[in-house]
């Protein structure tokens, strides 16, 4: 008996070694193909750049008037409920007849020219970007930088931030300029017209976009997708990335799930107490948070055309959709709120601009297909995950960000992590919110990159 105790002993110490090997085991770097995403003949494509305005035409907006006009009535909520179920139709209603009444899009669409824009083919697809290079930066140093936003969001998140990254400051000896693309499938830019276009692909695609505006070397910013796509750009191309800034860092690695999982039974194996214990343990706590905001995304990664339909066929749906996201990512507390809590951080007409950005490129549809293209056993097996990124990086940590991980898990994907920032304040929209504060971290996470030894600056 005790030799047989012994012997299952060592196997299972030999499996359990294994596996451990195995979870800390590093892939290959995967080669990726430029792959062509767009429905034209290349041989044929246009690769110029050109200068872009937004121009919606009267019947685009009298077709928006009419189905705002003769919406079907909303279903009253609940009694005593608030946005538990979702989007309270009250507040929904109040938001609607703005938009109908007194949100001008004519002087939103003149707002949203403000900044240089144009288009340019990459990979088959005409993408929109805004460029803004900083005005009389005089013989202080001009950096590159690239924002890349998610979902339900758009560049519209960005043009409170960018005059703060592109203004030249005294004492600083650096500014940005800014290039801010919509994602592929996303707002004024084209989408893919075959399957497999995911995040890993999308930094292969804004690679080349920079390659061809002619950035061989740049620095990167993201959230949501963004953050994923840049953390993608930073794995894939260390060569050309000198440092990476996200606004929702995150590692999705079968160590880093174990860690977590391990972490349950004690938590200051992972996590400081006074950091964010709270927001991870108990894990029952978090996963149940989880289920209440994630059902979306199992939809979206799932049947993404057929909730487009609806989406992109009524105003008021889309709205609704959209706008219960700001709610509760921004503050999971404001659903407990009459109004939402949304003019605490933001106006109704910056909301519909996002909004606006959607109906008028009919574009929800294509750019939920990002979920589909994501939570695949292609995207996942290619093991750019497990991959650490080596170039100096930098994690803004918002306290209302849907998910917050713990340093020590952070270090296990981003292992020249030179910089981090705990905020008292803030969601997930992090630049649409609070500009000022994530410009300011931006330019104090590369100050310390530029400083880092092994950064190419």
């Amino acid at each position: 008996m005790g030799l047989t105790v012994k012997l299952f002993f060592v196997i299972g110490t030999v499996l359990i070694a294994y596996t451990i090997s195995k979870l800390c085991e590093t892939p290959p770097v995967p080669k990726l193909e430029d792959t062509w995403w767009g429905p034209r003949d290349p041989s044929k494509e246009d690769t110029s750049i050109r200068p872009f305005k937004i121009q919606v035409s009267d019947g685009v907006l009298q077709d928006l008037q009419h189905r705002l006009s003769n919406a079907r009535a909303l279903t009253p909520p609940l009694e005593g409920v608030q946005h538990q179920y979702g989007i309270n139709t009250k507040l929904l209603k109040n938001i609607i007849d703005y938009w109908r009444t007194k949100y001008n899009w004519r002087e939103r669409e003149k707002f949203l020219n403000q900044f240089p824009q144009y288009t340019i083919s990459v990979q088959g697809l005409r993408l929109h970007y805004i460029h803004v290079k900083p005005t009389n930066p005089g013989k202080v140093k001009v950096l590159p930088l690239l924002l890349l936003h998610g979902w339900p969001g758009s560049v519209r998140e960005f043009y409170d931030l960018i005059p703060l990254l592109t203004k030249p400051v005294s004492g600083r000896d650096f500014v940005f300029e800014v290039i801010v693309p919509s994602l592929p499938g996303y707002g004024f830019s084209e989408a893919a017209v075959k399957p497999g276009l995911g995040p890993i692909e999308m930094a292969v695609v804004f690679k080349n976009l920079m390659n061809r505006l002619g950035f061989e070397k740049y620095y990167i910013q993201g959230g949501d997708w963004g953050a994923l796509i840049v953390q993608h750009m930073a794995t894939l191309y260390p060569d050309r990335i000198l440092g990476v800034h996200s606004n929702m860092c995150f590692v999705n690695s079968a160590l880093s799930n174990l860690k977590l999982i391990l972490g349950s039974f004690y938590p200051p194996l992972i996590v400081d107490k006074k950091e964010h214990e709270s927001k991870i343990y108990p894990l029952s706590t978090f996963f149940s948070k989880m289920m209440l905001e994630m059902g979306y995304m199992h939809i979206q990664a799932t049947k993404p055309d057929t909730v487009g339909v609806g989406l992109n066929d009524s105003p008021v749906g889309l709205a609704a959709y959209i706008l219960e996201k700001f709610i509760t990512w921004t503050n999971e507390e404001w659903k407990n709120l009459d109004d939402g809590g949304l003019t605490k951080k933001f106006t109704y007409a910056d909301l519909l601009d996002n909004v606006m950005i959607y109906w008028i490129t009919e574009s929800i549809t294509t750019s939920v297909r990002l979920y589909s293209e994501s939570f695949n056993k292609a995207q996942m097996s290619s093991g750019v995950d497990k991959i650490p990124i080596t170039i100096p990086s930098a994690c803004a940590r918002f306290p209302n960000e849907l998910a917050l991980q713990p340093t020590i898990i952070l270090k296990e994907k981003y292992r020249n992590l030179v910089h981090i920032t705990d905020f008292e304040d803030g969601g997930h929209f992090a630049a649409f919110e609070l500009p000022k504060v994530l410009a300011d971290d931006i330019f104090t996470a590369v100050v310390k990159m530029r400083s880092t030894p092994s950064s190419q600056k």
